[in-house]
């Protein structure tokens, strides 16, 4: 597989767009998207709130992780938050999820940051087995909240 894994440009906001779309509907979530294309333009490129790369095979991005950086007041260091992972179900179980999981730890540890997080449904069966075979523990002793601000 001619695989490459490179940062977004602005000009890939309308793949990413497509991309979580399909993020959205793999994760029965479809009508939970609400961002536009000019939205991701603003906010990942004019504003930098987040990153994305892209994986590519033969000229064609077929995946993405979207990731930022929080803090650790317990480590005093910055950490890497994967938001977003994703591959088209006709690339997956060829390496491109791992690639893209791989560069993340590889920018995070360029970085200098104390640790990765991220977040996976419950239900996702085929997603958890793929994180604990890269070497993730679940956190036991930490629920996630949220206010919805809209």
């Amino acid at each position: 597989m001619n695989l490459t894994i490179r940062p977004a440009v602005i000009t890939d906001a309308p793949v990413i767009h497509f991309l979580i779309k399909e993020l959205a509907y793999y994760e029965r979530l479809p009508d939970h998207v609400v961002c536009s294309v000019e939205d991701l333009k603003a906010s990942l490129f004019e504003r930098h709130e987040a990153n994305v790369i892209l994986a590519e095979f033969d000229g064609t991005v077929i995946g993405f992780a979207l990731y930022y950086f929080n803090y650790s007041t317990f480590l005093g260091r910055k950490g890497l938050y994967m938001e977003d992972l994703f591959v088209m179900e006709k690339f997956r179980r060829h390496g491109v999820g791992k690639s893209l999981f791989m560069k993340l730890i590889e920018i995070a540890v360029a970085e200098q940051c104390g640790r990765m997080d991220f977040s996976v449904l419950d239900w996702n069966a085929p997603a958890l087995a793929f994180y604990i075979r890269q070497g993730a523990k679940p956190l036991k002793d930490w629920t996630v909240y949220r206010i919805e601000l809209q």
